[in-house]
């Protein structure tokens, strides 16, 4: 099939040039995997927007807790952490959400010893795909005791906390957490970290950006047009005919064509020289 061909040429050519454009690089400077998961998920929480202000954002994080994230993170104290992250400001996040995000890290690796493990007791194993598993995980988190970061147990109205922890149960195509799934669960492959073993990486989920929307549309992965749950499930199938047991293995080198190498769709010149130019139909100018 020309489509797999393709794909898995765009997929033996990730660089770590691509890497180093992307959030996941923050997990390869660990060793430790207990460290490697805690940047992991804080990594992929604030990834949306610019990606150089995402970088530039979570280097100064990552700076404050120094070279054993996980042991930062088993010592957390809310009421320090609000003083020494008193400054962070992602977008719509602030250092409120991020001590949140750090207090939920806490608590996860309190109750299970690693984040993990924690999500497995989310995980339906039975299950077609991730959804179920992501839409309990985040409902779990969600109702953690905030009171020592908001001063009420819940998140109050208005925060964006909640934002960092979407459930395909709301219709979100919940590409963060998709993401970070796959970082953790796929095979170990000079990308991904290959962390988690209780999950079959069948069962991922793609992570839809905007690069993923349209690059699925070009390629007919989808018909759908709005980044959604659905949009998501609907690639990950077309792909999952590809490869059965690891459908999101293309995500990395498809996402990088947006990223990395400035597909907009709009640039025809571009358009030349792209690895998928031959199978790719965009919208017409």
């Amino acid at each position: 099939m020309q489509l797999k061909k393709i794909l898995d040429t765009l997929y033996a050519g990730r660089s770590r040039e691509h890497l180093a454009n992307d959030p996941l690089s923050f997990c390869h400077r660990y060793r430790n995997p207990e460290d490697q998961e805690v940047v992991g998920l804080i990594a992929a929480a604030f990834a949306y927007g610019n990606v150089k202000i995402i970088l530039r954002n979570m280097e100064k994080v990552f700076a404050v807790m120094g070279d054993a994230p996980r042991r930062f993170v088993d010592a957390f104290d809310p009421a320090d952490g609000l003083r020494l992250f008193s400054g962070f400001k992602h977008r719509f996040n602030d250092h409120r959400d991020l001590c949140a995000l750090l207090l939920a890290i806490r608590t996860m690796v309190e109750e299970a010893d690693t984040i993990g493990d924690y999500f497995l007791g989310c995980h339906d194993a039975a299950a077609a795909d991730i959804t179920p598993s992501l839409v309990e995980f985040s409902a779990a988190v969600l109702a953690m005791d905030f009171s020592p970061v908001f001063g009420s147990s819940a998140p109050p109205p208005g925060s964006s906390f909640p934002f960092l922890f979407p459930s395909p149960a709301s219709g979100s195509a919940c590409k963060r957490l998709c993401m970070w799934l796959r970082w953790m669960v796929r095979p170990a492959d000079g990308i991904d970290l290959g962390l988690w073993h209780g999950i079959s990486p069948a069962k991922l989920v793609i992570p839809v950006d905007a690069h993923i929307q349209r690059i699925g549309r070009y390629l007919g992965l989808t018909s759908r047009k709005q980044a959604d749950w659905r949009m998501a499930r609907e690639i990950t199938a077309a792909l999952r005919r590809l490869d059965p047991a690891d459908p999101v293995k293309y995500d990395f080198s498809l996402c990088h064509l947006g990223i990395s190498g400035g597909c907009d769709g709009r640039d025809r010149l571009r358009c030349r020289d792209c690895a998928i130019a031959e199978i790719c139909a965009p919208d017409p100018p």
